[in-house]
């Protein structure tokens, strides 16, 4: 993007005027400067866009601050001279949008530094996406240390736990467990932690109030940097739902039960003994179970009506007989 403000990090000399002399041709801005130190992550003045270290010109000895440039926004293109190449004296590794080999023609200039400039804003642009997307999610994203801390949390934590992130950073992720869930959590984390994912994992978190909210989790490691990139769904109101559903199928059942209890239970009148059924109509019990069952009947006369009515009504009517004789 010619205009683009470059820095040529490297001592003053025939090299570093090799690179800026043709850049400011093409219509960059350009300065030389030995130091990085305050060039970057600094407050004070604007970054420039590119900071294109020249390697050769550096004096021996001296060594750059590798943290500073790969954690900077600016992005950083290394001038290798082509006897270099391979030596293992760049930083650039092998990714050729990094590094420019000298000699060069203005037209490999130009193309190396266009690439650097917008491969670095297309990279930061994703970013931006990416942090927009943490920052505004719904559901619950974190970093979760090894060793047990949360390094990173979205803001959702603080609007669903009542947290502040500084409270829940500055302890350990298992006092925030439900005891009841704490040996399952432990299990599943020391499993993540050994190269395995956690996927539909649920337990209960304390809220700010006193309150436990119902979580499903799904989880992967990073073990180069020693984290577990987690992402979590409130579901409380879920399962809620699904216990007043399965009340609520219980109160069903049992009112069932009790109905069938209840057709067991037969009208008779106390006088004729006649039944009633459903449709309100009195019928004689035997007339009654034969309609609704299989069955039928035979007649016959039990031990204790045989005493009590049939064997007097016997001895009746011989004494009736007697009488007449």
């Amino acid at each position: 993007m010619t205009g683009s403000h470059i820095v040529i990090v490297g001592a003053e000399g025939p090299s570093t005027r090799a690179l800026a002399t043709p850049l400011a041709r093409l219509g960059y801005a350009v300065e030389t400067v030995l130091d990085v130190d305050g060039l970057v992550g600094s407050d004070s003045a604007p970054e420039p866009e590119l900071l294109l270290v020249d390697l050769a010109s550096l004096p021996e000895g001296s060594t750059l601050p590798q943290d500073t440039l790969e954690n900077a926004e600016t992005p950083v293109l290394f001038a290798v001279p082509s006897h270099e190449l391979g030596s293992g004296m760049h930083p650039a590794h092998s990714n050729p949008a990094l590094y420019l080999v000298t000699p060069f023609t203005d037209r490999e200039l130009h193309a190396t530094v266009e690439l650097a400039l917008r491969s670095h804003d297309a990279a930061r642009a994703v970013r931006k996406a990416e942090e927009r997307f943490f920052q505004n999610s719904l559901d619950l994203m974190c970093q979760l240390g090894f060793d047990g801390y949360f390094e990173r949390l979205n803001p959702a934590w603080e609007r669903i736990l009542g947290f502040s992130l500084e409270e829940l950073t500055s302890r350990p992720f298992l006092e925030f467990v439900h005891p009841d869930d704490r040996e399952r959590t432990l299990a599943q984390n020391a499993q993540v932690r050994s190269g395995g994912r956690a996927l539909g994992f649920e337990n209960r978190y304390l809220c700010k109030d006193g309150s436990y909210r119902w979580l499903h989790w799904n989880a992967t490691p990073d073990d180069g940097a020693g984290l577990i990139y987690s992402m979590a769904r409130d579901v409380t109101e879920h399962k809620h739902a699904a216990a007043e559903r399965e009340r609520l199928v219980a109160d069903l059942q049992a009112a069932l039960a009790e109905v069938r209890t209840l057709r067991e239970i037969l009208p008779i009148c106390s006088y004729c003994r006649k039944v009633r059924d459903d449709e309100d109509y009195w019928d004689t019990v035997e007339a009654h179970i034969a309609r609704h069952t299989g069955s039928r009947f035979s007649h016959g006369i039990c031990p204790s009506c045989m005493e009590t009515e049939v064997e007097p009504l016997i001895q009746a009517l011989e004494g009736e007989q007697d009488t007449s004789r």
